[in-house]
């Protein structure tokens, strides 16, 4: 039961960012944004989706459920770095974004579990 709550949480969580990163993308096509704001909103989507990752899984779950939005924040991350290295076959990332978003996972999805 448990195992299907995260697998469902991180379902939510990956539809959440195709969403939000459609609605980014035709901000940027729309308005023409620079590079700071497009970044913020990356940011954004990444807190956001784990966020309601993790209160999915502790609404699904009821116990422990700061517990199980760490783990949902957790997966995500995961699964976000190896697509990430997967599709650009390199490690282009620096050691402080690969932990600034690992923590943002971290925090989102522990906060939606605290929140649900």
């Amino acid at each position: 039961m448990k195992v299907k709550a995260v697998l469902k949480s991180l379902l939510l969580a990956y539809f959440l960012t195709g969403a939000f990163l459609l609605f980014l993308a035709f901000l940027l096509f729309r308005f023409d944004l620079g590079e700071g704001p497009v970044a913020a909103g990356i940011t954004a989507v990444y807190v956001l989706s784990c966020l309601a990752g993790g209160f999915a899984a502790g609404r699904m779950v009821r116990r422990n459920k700061y517990l199980w939005g760490l783990l949902v924040g957790l997966c995500y991350f995961l699964l976000l770095t190896a697509v990430s290295f997967g599709v650009g076959k390199s490690w282009d990332f620096s050691a402080q974004h690969l932990i600034t978003t690992f923590l943002l996972c971290l925090g989102g999805g522990a906060l939606g579990g605290m929140l649900s």
